[in-house]
Protein backbone atom coordinates (compact mmCIF):
# COMPACT_ATOMS: atom_id res chain seq x y z
CA UNK A 1 0.00 0.00 0.00
CA UNK A 2 1.61 3.32 -0.96
CA UNK A 3 1.79 5.66 2.44
CA UNK A 4 3.47 9.34 2.77
CA UNK A 5 6.51 8.98 4.29
CA UNK A 6 8.39 12.42 6.33
CA UNK A 7 12.31 11.62 6.98
CA UNK A 8 12.99 14.48 8.94
CA UNK A 9 16.49 15.94 11.16
CA UNK A 10 18.45 18.97 12.00
CA UNK A 11 20.83 20.10 9.24
CA UNK A 12 23.93 18.05 8.03
CA UNK A 13 22.39 14.34 9.09
CA UNK A 14 22.52 13.25 5.68
CA UNK A 15 19.00 13.30 4.31
CA UNK A 16 19.75 13.66 0.61
CA UNK A 17 22.73 11.15 0.87
CA UNK A 18 19.57 8.94 2.10
CA UNK A 19 16.77 10.01 -0.60
CA UNK A 20 19.78 9.53 -3.28
CA UNK A 21 20.55 5.66 -2.23
CA UNK A 22 16.76 4.96 -1.96
CA UNK A 23 16.22 6.55 -5.40
CA UNK A 24 18.99 4.39 -6.30
CA UNK A 25 17.79 1.21 -5.08
CA UNK A 26 14.54 1.93 -6.88
CA UNK A 27 16.52 2.43 -10.05
CA UNK A 28 18.52 -0.77 -9.72
CA UNK A 29 15.28 -3.13 -9.64
CA UNK A 30 14.17 -1.98 -12.56
CA UNK A 31 11.73 1.19 -11.01
CA UNK A 32 11.24 4.85 -12.20
CA UNK A 33 11.35 7.27 -9.71
CA UNK A 34 10.16 11.13 -10.03
CA UNK A 35 12.81 13.26 -7.44
CA UNK A 36 11.28 16.64 -6.81
CA UNK A 37 13.70 19.58 -5.50
CA UNK A 38 12.14 23.60 -4.53
CA UNK A 39 13.88 25.92 -7.09
CA UNK A 40 14.85 28.12 -4.25
CA UNK A 41 17.55 25.69 -3.33
CA UNK A 42 20.26 26.24 -6.08
CA UNK A 43 23.70 25.34 -4.78
CA UNK A 44 24.33 23.06 -6.98
CA UNK A 45 22.55 23.99 -10.26
CA UNK A 46 18.78 23.86 -10.21
CA UNK A 47 17.11 21.06 -11.06
CA UNK A 48 20.08 18.93 -9.39
CA UNK A 49 20.20 17.35 -6.18
CA UNK A 50 23.58 16.90 -4.23
CA UNK A 51 24.41 14.92 -1.08
CA UNK A 52 27.78 16.85 1.10
CA UNK A 53 29.01 13.60 0.17
CA UNK A 54 29.26 14.21 -4.01
CA UNK A 55 26.53 11.89 -4.76
CA UNK A 56 23.78 14.08 -7.16
CA UNK A 57 21.18 13.16 -9.36
CA UNK A 58 18.72 15.39 -11.76
CA UNK A 59 14.92 16.23 -9.92
CA UNK A 60 12.22 18.20 -11.34
CA UNK A 61 12.36 21.78 -9.70
CA UNK A 62 9.33 23.47 -8.35
CA UNK A 63 8.12 26.12 -6.20
CA UNK A 64 5.35 26.98 -4.35
CA UNK A 65 2.81 27.63 -6.79
CA UNK A 66 3.15 24.07 -8.89
CA UNK A 67 0.51 21.70 -8.39
CA UNK A 68 2.77 18.72 -7.59
CA UNK A 69 0.23 16.66 -8.31
CA UNK A 70 -0.57 17.87 -11.68
CA UNK A 71 3.55 17.80 -11.74
CA UNK A 72 3.51 14.00 -11.19
CA UNK A 73 0.36 13.70 -13.48
CA UNK A 74 2.70 15.26 -16.40
CA UNK A 75 5.48 13.16 -16.17
CA UNK A 76 3.78 9.92 -15.89
CA UNK A 77 1.85 11.09 -19.16
CA UNK A 78 5.29 12.16 -20.97
CA UNK A 79 7.53 9.01 -19.39
CA UNK A 80 5.15 6.55 -18.05
CA UNK A 81 4.54 4.64 -15.10
CA UNK A 82 5.99 5.55 -12.33
CA UNK A 83 6.74 3.93 -9.24
CA UNK A 84 8.00 6.33 -6.20
CA UNK A 85 8.29 10.01 -5.23
CA UNK A 86 11.07 11.58 -3.79
CA UNK A 87 10.92 15.22 -2.26
CA UNK A 88 14.22 17.06 -1.06
CA UNK A 89 14.00 19.91 1.40
CA UNK A 90 10.79 19.03 2.01
CA UNK A 91 10.42 21.69 4.87
CA UNK A 92 10.02 24.26 1.81
CA UNK A 93 6.64 22.64 0.68
CA UNK A 94 3.28 24.39 0.99
CA UNK A 95 0.67 23.00 3.08
CA UNK A 96 -0.98 22.82 -0.47
CA UNK A 97 1.45 21.27 -1.56
CA UNK A 98 1.62 19.17 1.46
CA UNK A 99 -1.97 17.82 0.69
CA UNK A 100 -0.97 17.50 -3.36
CA UNK A 101 1.33 15.07 -2.38
CA UNK A 102 -0.82 12.67 -0.31
CA UNK A 103 -3.22 12.45 -3.23
CA UNK A 104 -0.42 11.22 -5.19
CA UNK A 105 -0.75 8.64 -2.50
CA UNK A 106 -4.47 8.08 -2.00
CA UNK A 107 -5.78 8.59 -5.68
CA UNK A 108 -2.78 7.68 -7.73
CA UNK A 109 -1.12 5.16 -5.53
CA UNK A 110 2.35 5.91 -5.81
CA UNK A 111 4.41 6.26 -2.50
CA UNK A 112 6.01 9.56 -1.43
CA UNK A 113 8.90 9.97 0.45
CA UNK A 114 9.61 13.42 1.68
CA UNK A 115 13.11 14.52 3.56
CA UNK A 116 13.57 17.62 5.40
CA UNK A 117 14.01 19.91 7.89
CA UNK A 118 11.73 19.87 11.27
CA UNK A 119 12.63 23.01 12.82
CA UNK A 120 14.37 26.28 11.45
CA UNK A 121 17.42 28.34 13.44
CA UNK A 122 15.03 29.78 15.70
CA UNK A 123 13.21 26.10 16.97
CA UNK A 124 9.89 27.15 15.54
CA UNK A 125 8.37 24.48 12.13
CA UNK A 126 8.47 24.89 8.49
CA UNK A 127 5.34 25.40 7.15
CA UNK A 128 5.90 21.99 5.10
CA UNK A 129 7.28 20.27 7.96
CA UNK A 130 4.32 21.23 9.93
CA UNK A 131 1.92 19.63 7.81
CA UNK A 132 3.96 16.18 7.02
CA UNK A 133 3.78 15.40 11.05
CA UNK A 134 0.32 16.02 10.67
CA UNK A 135 -0.50 14.43 7.73
CA UNK A 136 2.19 11.48 7.08
CA UNK A 137 1.70 8.13 7.36
CA UNK A 138 4.90 7.04 8.25
CA UNK A 139 7.29 9.21 10.31
CA UNK A 140 11.23 8.70 10.82
CA UNK A 141 13.52 10.66 12.24
CA UNK A 142 17.21 10.83 10.77
CA UNK A 143 19.91 11.30 13.42
CA UNK A 144 22.96 13.25 14.05
CA UNK A 145 24.81 14.15 16.63
CA UNK A 146 25.89 17.66 18.51
CA UNK A 147 29.50 18.48 19.20
CA UNK A 148 28.75 18.15 22.93
CA UNK A 149 28.19 14.42 22.12
CA UNK A 150 24.46 14.59 22.42
CA UNK A 151 22.01 13.81 19.77
CA UNK A 152 21.06 16.95 17.74
CA UNK A 153 17.64 17.83 17.05
CA UNK A 154 18.37 21.61 16.75
CA UNK A 155 19.24 23.60 13.56
CA UNK A 156 21.58 27.13 14.51
CA UNK A 157 22.49 29.76 12.07
CA UNK A 158 25.88 31.29 12.91
CA UNK A 159 27.69 34.32 11.27
CA UNK A 160 31.54 34.59 10.48
CA UNK A 161 32.33 34.39 14.19
CA UNK A 162 30.32 31.33 15.37
CA UNK A 163 27.88 33.45 16.89
CA UNK A 164 24.27 32.49 16.81
CA UNK A 165 22.30 35.02 14.51
CA UNK A 166 18.35 34.90 15.97
CA UNK A 167 17.33 37.30 13.63
CA UNK A 168 16.39 37.11 9.80
CA UNK A 169 14.26 35.12 6.84
CA UNK A 170 13.26 31.70 7.57
CA UNK A 171 14.43 30.90 4.66
CA UNK A 172 17.92 31.51 3.73
CA UNK A 173 19.90 28.87 2.01
CA UNK A 174 23.34 27.60 2.84
CA UNK A 175 25.40 24.95 4.35
CA UNK A 176 28.08 23.97 6.97
CA UNK A 177 29.29 27.04 6.67
CA UNK A 178 26.10 28.65 7.94
CA UNK A 179 24.23 25.83 10.19
CA UNK A 180 25.27 23.80 12.98
CA UNK A 181 23.29 20.91 14.20
CA UNK A 182 23.01 21.11 18.10
CA UNK A 183 21.32 19.33 20.76
CA UNK A 184 18.28 21.24 22.53
CA UNK A 185 20.22 21.83 25.67
CA UNK A 186 23.20 23.46 23.46
CA UNK A 187 20.80 25.55 21.43
CA UNK A 188 19.56 27.09 24.68
CA UNK A 189 23.19 28.00 25.88
CA UNK A 190 23.79 29.59 22.01
CA UNK A 191 20.43 31.30 22.45
CA UNK A 192 21.48 32.78 25.82
CA UNK A 193 24.49 33.87 24.02
CA UNK A 194 26.70 31.63 26.51
CA UNK A 195 29.57 31.14 23.79
CA UNK A 196 29.67 30.32 20.40
CA UNK A 197 30.05 27.32 17.64
CA UNK A 198 32.56 26.86 14.94
CA UNK A 199 30.95 25.35 11.81
CA UNK A 200 32.53 21.81 12.02
CA UNK A 201 33.02 20.39 8.34
CA UNK A 202 33.62 22.86 4.89
CA UNK A 203 31.63 21.41 2.48
CA UNK A 204 32.49 19.00 -0.23
CA UNK A 205 33.59 19.76 -3.41
CA UNK A 206 31.13 18.24 -5.88
CA UNK A 207 32.26 16.18 -9.22
CA UNK A 208 32.65 18.34 -12.07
Amino acid sequence: MAKLYFYYSAMNAGKTTTLLQSAHNYRERGMRVAILTPKLDFRAGSGTVASRIGLQAEGLAFSRDDDLQRVIEADIAARGKLDCVLVDESQFLSRAQVWQLSEVVDALRIPVLCYGLRTDFRGELFEGSQYLLAWADELEEIKTICHSGKKATMTVRVDEAGRAVQDGPQVEIGGNERYVSVSRAEFKKVMRGEGGIEPLQAPLPLPS
